[in-house]
């Protein structure tokens, strides 16, 4: 069966998706949402580096959402409009459509979520008959499917502890880097990523998902962070970094369960390889490591490379995989938000070629 998939922007994960739909054999690409004028009236093919698809982008929302989909991919960034996505999430559900989504983080695990943005979807959802799955690469699948898949083969489980290795130079959003995260700016300046409660709200689902998986309760998460400076001037493609600005960011999520850490999740973020050689050092170009402490003792260790090469893009292609894979899923799922826990396992059906 195919599904017909209207994709939601061509930013650094909306590209891949839009990609991934066109050469998908089971999905059907029928919309295109575009964020710019500049890009509307565009063939969607043209807008991530293909031949024309017979698609043109359009910013009219009402126009996409009347055209017969069975599933909404949507990648627009969430991180300072929240407010705006669960608008857009709620249109788009009472449409009649399925969603499959980025954009809002907290929602990795639902019922972790904060409440003013998990109940308006979950009353559209459920009114209009449509599922909502968010997941990703990190929130989702690097840091809450592995690590629960390796803890099936445990005899005892002391410590659950995922960690996010990654040079971020090549990840080509200003925004992100400079302004949610501080990368660039003084040590002393505190960015939105490192405002009191901010990481527990966008990884803290991660772990509750994975408390849950193991059928433990978390009594409260810690936050803990260190930064690293620049000991020079240098370029990376989305600006200078200065010497003596923030060029290396490490932060942990405790997760204290029967008084004592047991689920943490890690990020060892660098701009450069030679950062604060005393972190945890890189798998091969960067990646993601699931450590399970016990009986046995585990550890996996994941690596990408997508287009070039690059770990980033490879990063930015799992996690629009990720959601589209799962799009036959989560369009029979029961409505309402989903979790990782929800949807049976999902493979590359149909991609061996």
């Amino acid at each position: 069966m195919t599904h017909r998939v209207i994709q939601w922007s061509t930013g650094n994960v909306g590209r891949y998706a839009l990609r991934g739909i066109i050469g998908h054999p089971d999905l059907e690409l029928v919309g295109l949402w575009v964020h710019s004028d500049a890009k509307a009236g565009r063939d969607a093919g043209a807008l991530c580096g293909l031949d024309p698809v017979g698609v043109v982008a359009t910013n009219d929302m009402d126009a996409l959402l009347a055209l017969d989909a069975d599933c909404v991919s949507y990648n627009a960034t969430g991180d300072l409009r929240p407010h705006e996505v669960v608008e857009d999430l709620v249109k788009i559900m009472r449409s009649g459509k399925n969603v499959v989504s980025t954009s809002l983080v907290p929602l990795i695990y639902p019922p972790s979520a904060p409440e003013a943005m998990r109940e308006p979807l979950q009353t559209a959802a459920l009114e209009a008959g449509v599922s909502c799955f968010t997941s990703g690469i990190d929130p989702g699948f690097a840091n809450d499917l592995l690590p629960l898949v390796l803890t099936g083969g445990s005899e005892r489980i002391e410590r659950i502890r995922v960690q996010e290795i990654l040079n971020y130079a090549t990840y080509d959003q200003p925004e992100v880097l400079f302004e949610t995260m501080g990368f660039a700016k003084p040590l002393d300046h505190t960015p939105i990523l490192l405002a009191p409660g901010v990481l527990t709200l966008a990884w803290g689902g991660v772990v509750h998902a994975i408390a849950a998986g193991v059928g433990a309760e978390v009594e409260r998460i810690e936050e803990w962070h260190e930064k690293r400076e620049a000991p020079e001037t240098f370029e990376v493609p989305s600006g200078k970094v200065e010497a003596g600005t923030m060029a290396g960011l490490r932060f942990e999520l405790r997760g204290i369960v029967g008084g004592k850490e047991r689920i943490i999740v890690e990020h060892v973020t660098r701009l450069r390889d030679d950062i604060a050689p005393d972190w945890p050092p890189m798998p091969g170009k960067g990646g993601y490591k699931v450590l399970v402490d016990g009986s046995p003792r585990m550890t996996v260790t994941f690596e990408m490379e997508g287009d070039g090469g690059d770990e980033n893009s490879g990063g930015l292609i799992v996690t629009a995989m990720r959601l589209l894979n799962a799009i036959p899923a989560v369009c029979s799922a029961p409505p309402g938000l989903l979790g990782t826990a929800d949807l049976p396992l999902i493979t590359g059906r149909g991609l061996l070629r």
